[in-house]
């Protein structure tokens, strides 16, 4: 039992697939905040090229 948990503390696969988790996350909040900032600009655009053709 003491050998199963000594190797339990020393195996680390765990902490690497929990880094890519975080690492992923933080990408995909600046992909979300990018692309509502375009949306924004884009709508804008979109709306003005509307209101010219009225």
């Amino acid at each position: 039992m003491a050998k199963l948990a000594s190797n339990l503390l020393r195996d680390e696969s765990g902490a690497t697939a929990i880094e890519y988790a975080l690492i992923a996350t933080g990408i995909s909040i600046v992909i979300v905040a990018a692309v509502t900032g375009i949306g924004s600009s884009v709508n804008g655009r979109f709306v003005a090229v509307g209101d010219a053709f009225k």
